[in-house]
């Protein structure tokens, strides 16, 4: 049998290192969020309709400062007051519809998901699990899936309202003020090389992460499993060393990346920052020259701190997408993995024909080096009854899984 469709094995770090950089796998995803497009179409008008009632607060600071502290005119100040408590309760309106619209989908897509990789699965060869273990496919169905499902029901979310508020805050700060956005522009490319940089080593971590904890699901399902003969030669001891070693090492793992999504955060928060200050020092020589309001420096100084948290959050939000495209990709794998074996159950069962093995030998895929049959021959004449006796490992199971097709033989027919 072929290796191509194997899942990653426990220790495949040269297996994360071949794997695509690219978001490409979650596209896969865009198949099961397009029968739900009712729901993500309202999820994303509240998102649009929440991002720009946020950026409408600038609007309300600048009345503020200007009409009412400036001029200290208490019409102003009530004006000012009566528009921000608006603009709030239709905040509080567009997040309500969106976050429940979102987690909806999140929790609908991941369950999707599960059951379509999980209905394949039913179908692929048994061979298949002759060399991939069944605790780490469940890892996959279980872990993976509810990655992605805080990917859409959060993450994805962020992203896309964090970049509509990018947006919206740069246009504003460039018709308040175009040489104090200038200045603040002059920190994005800085910002965006850490981003890209750790971002991508963040996704090579968070694979060898997903890894790491389904060898440990795996080591202690067989551990369970076999419960009886670890206790019977009383492996409790060596078991504990084992497991105790698995977990190490994927929490060393995980260490490191978060080590590395620490330091995404933290470069592009203080780059944003630095930009940010240089841009109060001169706004603030223009508003004493008088050159520009008090109201439009305080309005400018708000679209800047959305937008540098929008970048603050898109740098941590691209962390978990890179996370998330390697579980997509693993989950991709199995949704697509195709049996060696092909069953249509088209063709009728044959009566009245006898049962021929010649020269039948099989080699399990997992036991290369030891044959399960080699030479074997047998014929059953229609109707009659035959047992199988022998030790052992000698082949009677093997005969009947080749009988019914859970494996195609090595040799002969």
């Amino acid at each position: 049998m072929s290796d191509a469709g194997s899942v990653p094995s426990d220790n495949g770090s040269e297996n994360d290192n071949r794997k695509s950089k690219s978001l490409r796998p979650l596209r896969e995803l865009l198949g099961f969020l397009w029968p739900h497009k009712s729901r993500l179409i309202i999820a994303s008008a509240a998102l649009v309709f929440t991002a720009m009632t946020q950026l409408s607060l600038g609007y309300g600071i600048q009345i503020l400062i200007d009409q009412g502290f400036s001029n200290q005119s208490e019409e102003g100040l009530r004006r000012a007051v009566l528009f921000m408590v608006g603009v709030g309760f239709a905040m509080a309106c567009g997040s309500f519809i969106r976050f429940y619209m979102v987690s909806w989908l999140g929790e609908r897509v991941s369950a999707d998901l599960r059951r379509d990789v999980f209905n394949n699965l039913l179908t692929v060869h048994p061979g298949f699990y002759e060399k991939n273990h069944a605790g780490e496919i469940m890892s996959r169905i279980t872990t993976d899936t509810t990655l992605l499902q805080t990917l859409i029901g959060s993450s994805v979310s962020l992203a896309a309202r964090n970049a509509l508020t990018l947006v919206g805050a740069l246009i504003l700060m460039s018709l308040t003020n175009i040489k104090l956005t200038l200045i603040m522009l002059i920190g994005v490319p800085l910002t965006l090389l850490p981003v890209l940089y750790l971002g991508r080593r963040v996704r090579n971590l968070s694979n060898k992460s997903q890894a790491s904890i389904a060898s440990v699901g795996n080591r202690a399902g067989e551990v369970l499993q076999s419960i009886k003969i670890v206790q019977s030669f009383q492996r409790e001891t060596m078991e504990r060393e084992v497991f105790e070693q698995e977990v190490s090492r994927a929490f060393d793992i995980a260490k490191k990346r978060i080590q590395q999504r620490a330091w995404l955060m933290a470069c592009a928060i203080f780059l944003f920052l630095g930009g940010m200050v240089g841009m109060m020092w001169t706004g603030g020589q223009d508003v004493i020259a008088g050159r520009m309001s008090g109201g439009d420096l305080g309005a400018f100084v708000f679209y800047a701190v959305m937008l540098g948290t929008a970048f603050a959050t898109l740098s941590e939000v691209w962390g978990d997408l890179q996370r998330a495209a390697g579980a997509a990709e693993r989950l991709v794998e199995l949704l697509h993995q195709e049996s060696d074996i092909p069953d249509h159950g088209s063709s009728p069962i044959p009566h009245g024909q006898a049962l021929v093995a010649k020269s039948l030998g099989f080699t399990y895929p997992a036991r290369p080096d030891n044959p399960a049959l080699s030479d074997f021959n047998l014929t059953i004449a229609p109707g009659k009854t035959l047992a199988l006796v022998g030790p052992s490992g000698a082949g009677k199971s093997t005969l009947f899984e080749l009988l019914q097709r859970f494996h195609d033989p090595s040799e002969g027919a």
